[in-house]
């Protein structure tokens, strides 16, 4: 039987460039040789793509804080609109891959927002996780906040300001609304990139610039006090929830550096001391939460569950982690499908998906 030739799509543009690469070193690793075949594709930080080497496609690949992509592979491009064949060659456009389906392992801006995902879509190539639209609602906070408050899912209180904005911020009204301690985050980013606990004013502005850095909107948010419990999603038009996992943060709060390099910046205690009743409304409400923000093939939904039990979604990431370390492959782990497992059905949820869309018509 022909193997199935995935393209990772790893790297990009983001803060999370190395978060990706950790990610696609762990998915290159557990998928089943013996079905799929794999193209490389690494994306560096100015947006270029390569055609990497599996042998070497990272340097201080085991060192999360020094990982790189190795650039030295040939640059390529995909040419929408030309089926399976659509990655081509820079320096010598004979060069050309017959991808089956790609798996984008792209965190954050220009990778999970349906950046990527609109242009696999016009090239007619299958692909892992949310389509263009979920995959954009998802990555916006503030969008995706209104639509779970108005489907009736509690979200945290928020502010929403534009850069333009900026100048009429009244901390005083700020803090009588929303209360302190609060937290100022990008509308669009992920890993807890330029997010800031507020004690103080002094603190709120320094973390309103230090947020704006990364976005053109922010977030100004309610603090919740509570534990911080996650639940994996997987599927298409059916999907089903993992078991729940807990953050137990160790520092101020679970930082991109508690994430991805401290490892002891927070313990992780799966599956979270929950009982039944409050594991299953937690499994409940992800599942509405995914079908909500329109999202496809995976998500991981995070919750903040207060003292009387409470339960309030705080963001849904379209394209969890996949590191060593990360929340998702683990809550699968211990709902019975094995990281190799998972990523198999990952794919072939991808290419159900993409079959269906064919069948569609695109004329009268």
């Amino acid at each position: 039987m022909k193997k199935i030739n995935v393209g990772i799509l790893f790297g990009g543009k983001s803060t999370e460039h190395e978060v990706s690469l950790q990610s696609a070193k762990n998915v290159i690793e557990a998928l089943d040789k013996e079905k799929y075949s794999v193209t490389l594709i690494g994306i560096d930080k100015t947006g270029h793509w390569y055609l990497n080497d599996k042998s070497e496609f990272l340097l201080n690949g085991n060192d999360p804080q020094h990982i790189t992509l190795n650039k030295t592979g040939q640059g390529v491009v995909l040419i929408p609109w030309q089926e399976k064949e659509a990655l081509r060659g820079l320096a010598d456009s004979s060069i050309s891959n017959q991808i089956d389906v790609v798996f984008p392992i792209l965190h954050g801006c220009y990778g999970e927002d349906g950046t990527v995902q609109g242009l696999l879509k016009l090239a007619n190539i299958p692909f892992v996780g949310a389509g263009v639209l979920g995959s954009a609602i998802g990555m916006d906070k503030d969008v995706a906040k209104r639509l779970l408050r108005d489907a009736g899912i509690s979200i945290a209180d928020f502010l929403v300001c534009r850069r333009g904005e900026r100048d009429g911020l009244n901390f005083s009204e700020i803090v009588k609304k929303l209360g302190l301690p609060l937290f100022v985050k990008p509308a669009n980013a992920g890993s807890s990139v330029g997010v800031s606990k507020v004690k103080t004013e002094q603190e709120f502005y320094k973390a309103v610039t230090e947020a704006f850095a990364f976005d053109t909107k922010i977030l100004i948010e309610e603090y919740i006090a509570g534990r911080e419990v996650e639940c994996a999603v997987l599927g298409n038009e059916k999907p089903i929830a993992s078991r729940v996992g807990e953050i137990i943060a160790q520092k101020e709060f679970y930082s991109y550096q508690a994430k991805y390099i401290d490892e002891n910046g927070a313990a992780l205690d799966i599956p979270a001391k929950l009982d039944e009743k409050d594991e299953k409304r937690i499994q409940q409400v992800a599942v509405e939460a995914y079908k909500v923000l329109c999202c496809e093939g995976m998500a991981r939904v995070d919750f903040f569950m207060t003292a009387d039990k409470r339960l309030v979604v705080n963001e849904i990431n379209t394209i969890p982690g996949f590191t060593s370390i990360s929340m998702y492959p683990k809550l699968w782990e211990i709902s019975g499908i094995p990281y190799t497992q998972l990523i198999d059905k990952l794919i072939q949820l991808a290419l159900h998906r993409h079959e269906e869309v064919q069948q569609l018509k695109t004329s009268l």
